[in-house]
C-alpha cells in the first residue's frame, strides 16, 4: 500500500502509525492533528531484534503522555515528541 493509502485506512479506523519510514516524520504531509498518533522509528539497524526493541522503547512512556494528535521520533536512545 502507498503512504497515503496506508494513512487513509488509519485516519478512518483511528488507529495510530507506527512505521520506519520517514515520510511519516513529515509533519508538511502527515500533520499529526490529523491522527491517533504518529510515531517514527529512525533505527540505526532494522533487523527483527532491533525493530522489535525500537517499538517496545515508547510503550511505558504512553502512561503519562498522549499519543493523539503527535509526532514521536523514536532513536535507540531518545524520544522525541512534537505537536
Amino acid at each position: 500500500m502507498t503512504d497515503d493509502n496506508i494513512a487513509d485506512a488509519c485516519q478512518s479506523e483511528q488507529r495510530a502509525i507506527v512505521s520506519l519510514d520517514l515520510d511519516f516524520a513529515d509533519i508538511r504531509s502527515y500533520s499529526p492533528a490529523d491522527y491517533s498518533g504518529l510515531i517514527v522509528l529512525r533505527l540505526d539497524r532494522q533487523d527483527r531484534q532491533h525493530v522489535v526493541d525500537g517499538m517496545m522503547q515508547p510503550i511505558p512512556k504512553l502512561r503519562y503522555e498522549e499519543l493523539i494528535g503527535k509526532l514521536w521520533i523514536v532513536t535507540e536512545k531518545t524520544i522525541r515528541i512534537c505537536g
